[in-house]
């Protein structure tokens, strides 16, 4: 994928996430609160992983 095609695409999402945000906040806060439980929740996890394979 050129470096043009992936500008149009990223301009396209940003465009989306604007939109998605003047029409409905309350609904882009909780997606975007739910995507930071997963990034943390997953950041916790291999922290977990690598606590258990040190203390071993």
């Amino acid at each position: 994928m050129g470096p043009k095609a992936k500008k149009i695409i990223l301009i396209l999402v940003l465009a989306f996430f604007v939109y998605a945000v003047f029409t409905s906040p309350d609904k882009a806060a909780d997606i975007v609160s739910n995507i930071w439980g997963v990034i943390v929740d997953g950041f916790n996890a291999i922290l977990r992983f690598f606590n258990s394979l040190l203390n071993r």
